[in-house]
């Protein structure tokens, strides 16, 4: 086996001892069912919180039902896949489609293409070739993307232009295979359209800027630099310990490291695992941690994390 595809070998977890609510992933359902209910409840009373209390919480809320999604793609693998798939189905980040989110995920995933800037699909760096070619505000702007305040408060809508881009390309190349995955995702924003805007009166702008885009804000934080390039395959992947708060925002999806090693290991237990195998876990990744989001802000919020070009490919 190469070194490349040494990141493969899974870690030595053992699963807990089997109960009923673990055979039927009651946390997973339970987080998901309390999700939906905060959602629709924030959204009922809008109009008496306050704008700012509604953009942390609607952000939350937002992130949090990704966080399920990214579960559910992984995780969750004693429910039948139409089950597991529908529990997360509804679109209340309104951009992303969530099997295209899947295809995405699954490819991101192929763990010897880590980081590489044409085929990791959220890698962040560009290739030697590309950067060549782009003009001096194309560097500007992909240059100072590495710095977490420009990736959180405009790499929501740099993702959402190089989604555009990348699914007009496909339309123009008479590839229509996403077509009946947008018409899916068309009738479920449609539903939750006429919830927020129909039945409780709240303007879709509200609603963009006080759920999908402070969703897409704590998304863009918690994935700002859980990867980095390393010849050693393990060392690419980070260990953000945070606390409570951001781990079941991010269903401890920030504990990085051990998800790419054991995809199918459930949020909760990841905590656990960690504690039991810290000093091994951060051998493993060549100790690429950070102590939280605190520290990955004081250091990187204006200073870029890496070069965005990348150093191999």
């Amino acid at each position: 086996m190469t070194r490349a595809m040494t990141i493969h070998r899974p870690l030595p977890h053992r699963p807990t001892r089997a109960t009923w609510w673990r055979h039927y992933e009651v946390p997973t359902l339970v987080l998901a069912l309390a999700c939906y209910a905060a959602w629709a409840g924030l959204v009922w009373w809008h109009r008496a919180v306050p704008a700012w209390l509604l953009f942390l919480l609607g952000g939350y809320l937002a992130q949090l039902h990704a966080s399920l999604q990214h579960e559910s793609i992984h995780a969750m693998r004693r429910l039948p896949r139409w089950l597991r798939e529908a529990v997360v189905w509804p679109p209340l980040n309104l951009w992303l489609p969530y099997r295209l989110f899947k295809r995405s995920h699954s490819e991101h995933h192929v763990n010897f293409h880590l980081t590489h800037p044409r085929k990791d699909s959220e890698s962040a760096y560009h290739s030697a070739p590309d950067w060549q070619g782009y003009g001096p505000l194309q560097r500007w702007i992909h240059g100072t993307n590495q710095t977490l305040a420009f990736r959180m408060v405009v790499g929501p809508w740099l993702l959402l232009l190089k989604m555009a881009r990348c699914e007009a390309a496909r339309l123009i190349a008479h590839d229509f295979t996403h077509v009946r995955i947008w018409l899916l995702h068309t009738a479920g924003v449609v539903l939750v359209l006429f919830y927020v805007i129909e039945v409780r009166g709240m303007s879709p702008v509200t609603y963009v800027l006080c759920f999908v885009y402070p969703g897409m804000m704590l998304g863009t934080l918690r994935s700002f630099t859980e990867h980095r390039w390393s010849e050693m395959p393990h060392a690419r992947v980070a260990i953000v310990e945070s606390n409570l708060v951001f781990g079941v925002l991010y269903l401890f999806n920030n504990l990085h490291h051990i998800h790419h090693r054991a995809p199918t290991m459930p949020w909760y237990e990841i905590p656990l695992h960690f504690r039991q195998h810290r000093a091994a876990v951060l051998a493993a990744n060549g100790h690429f941690y950070y102590r939280g989001y605190g520290e990955i802000a004081r250091r990187f919020l204006f200073r870029p994390v890496f070069e965005p070009v990348h150093p191999h490919w």
